[in-house]
């Protein structure tokens, strides 16, 4: 398993931008496909985005799609999601997670390996 590491989250207006970063520590990262979830209180765990271990493949949530852009570096062990035209419906806790068989279970949310902790977003209107 990889311990997860959220940072970047924080108080924004409608249309402005954040970043999100994940730190990943333990054995294997670069192997591991990543992905972002949010969750609105009140709500249900919502997907975000994920990339593949190797950055090829990349998959968003309809609700995103076009507003917000995954990356990662795996040279740093590092994940982020890059959030434009910020929304106050994206308001929620964002979490990084990480899975082993590839973007499309971990999209599922079936087969996470690692949760990380969570960050505050909070988009004003």
């Amino acid at each position: 398993q990889l311990q997860l590491v959220e940072s970047g989250g924080g108080l924004a207006q409608r249309g402005g931008s954040l970043r999100l970063s994940c730190a990943a520590s333990g054995r294997g990262a670069s192997l591991y496909a990543f992905g972002w979830f949010r969750q609105a209180p009140g709500k249900d765990r919502e997907f975000v985005g994920a990339i593949s271990y190797n950055s090829m493949t990349v998959d968003y949530g309809d609700s995103v799609k076009g507003r917000f852009t995954i990356g990662r570096d795996n040279a740093k062990n590092m994940l982020y999601l890059q959030m434009d035209s910020l929304k106050p419906e994206d308001t929620a806790v964002y979490y990084c997670a990480a899975g082993l068989n590839g973007v499309i279970p971990l999209k599922s949310g079936d087969r996470i390996d690692s949760w990380g902790q969570g960050t505050q977003v909070t988009v004003s209107s």
